[in-house]
């Protein structure tokens, strides 16, 4: 394995336009083991590439002589407003790819006006990343552990440090087949600084924190809800009876996701799944999707299909190795215009405006 695990998050100026552009970027100036750690699928990859493939399955049905002279893409997600609906899901380790890790990503998603998912493997610690951004809207993504303290004590922390909303992880009580990873031997080269136990104060090598909670189940939930005023989010379904669950256990949201295709291979893809959940839930939770997303029209195409919002979660990894926080701001800017344009050009005026009559599915 190569020594150098990221890039020094400071390009060369170059003009990248849209976020495959980033991609390319991020693919000529990272190691291999980092690159294929942020690319890598489970087995075939065969659910991550058709995540951004069924997007292209969908047709745009624009409406036109609307007076678009002012488009506005704010939003809401649980009561709190956002620039637009383009947020940063919560991906680990972001020290691979900048100095700064999760301190700059916060630091951007804060500059855009949005939220940003910190990850329970951040490379950075919580409190540092509140620091980094004091007023950005920021939501806790909780891998749940056998050691129900140590799971207790982390969500206090999180709360107390002004998270407003707990994401549990529900597609991974084991880990996904990576293939590349497993050939890298990666996961003996990672740290976490978040997930520790009480007794303890350093960091602990994230293979020997692997274990994941494997006796998780859905009576689990009252748990949480009894120790945190936060509203709880699930993420990782991608069925109708599953959110029919979520709906009944009280859940406030649900994010429609398959773990950028890292976890279980050959499953639906996000835009796919995104449809019967929504029917599912009539409304009761806000539906939110990952996983796929690359241009503005894929925003649009998943909120006319029911999506309050999308997480992005790739693609701002490509951002930070490009030039750090800037690199995101840019990546988030770019998507965030395209947004803009596509709502334009199908003539909605705002986020309320968007709904399933403006798309039609069609076969490639």
């Amino acid at each position: 394995m190569e020594d150098k695990m990221g890039s020094e998050c400071e390009g060369p100026e170059m003009s990248l336009v849209c976020l495959t552009d980033f991609q390319a970027h991020a693919r000529e100036h990272l190691s291999k083991s980092t690159r294929d750690f942020i690319e890598g699928g489970a087995d075939d990859s065969v659910t991550r590439d058709d995540n951004i493939a069924a997007f292209k399955r969908i047709r745009l049905r624009p409406r036109y002589l609307r007076d678009v002279s002012e488009v506005d893409t704010r939003t809401t997600i649980q009561g709190e407003e956002i620039s637009a609906p383009i947020c940063i899901a919560p991906t680990g380790f972001h020290c691979l790819v900048c100095p700064d890790g999760e301190m700059s990503t916060a630091r951007a998603a804060q500059a855009a006006g949005i939220c940003y998912i910190t990850s329970t493997f951040a490379s950075c610690s919580l409190e540092d990343i509140v620091i980094a951004a004091p007023e950005g809207l920021r939501w806790f993504q909780l891998y749940v552990h056998p050691d129900l303290q140590l799971n207790k004590q982390l969500i206090q922390r999180v709360e107390s440090l002004g998270f407003k909303a707990l994401v549990i992880t529900l597609d991974a009580p084991v880990c996904g087949n990576r293939r590349h990873d497993i050939r890298n031997q990666l996961r003996r080269n990672l740290t976490l600084t978040d997930l520790q136990s009480p007794k303890k104060g350093n960091s602990i090598p994230y293979f020997q924190m692997t274990p994941i909670s494997t006796s998780l189940c859905w009576n689990d939930l009252s748990w949480f809800q009894s120790i945190t005023r936060l509203p709880i989010i699930l993420k990782g379904i991608l069925t109708k009876e599953d959110a029919e669950l979520a709906v009944k256990h009280n859940v406030q949201g649900i994010i429609v996701s398959n773990h950028g295709g890292r976890q279980l291979d050959e499953v639906l893809a996000s835009i796919d799944a995104l449809t019967e959940v929504v029917a599912a839930v009539k409304g009761k939770i806000e539906v939110y999707l990952d996983g796929g997303v690359r241009t503005g029209n894929d925003v649009l195409k998943a909120l006319a299909l029911g999506a309050r919002c999308i997480f992005l979660g790739r693609p701002i990894l490509w951002g930070l190795a490009y030039k750090g926080e800037h690199g995101v701001k840019e990546v988030l800017n770019i998507l965030t215009n395209e947004f803009h344009t596509s709502m334009a050009l199908t003539g909605c005026r705002s986020v309320a405006e968007i709904n399933r009559n403006l798309i039609q599915f069609s076969r490639l």
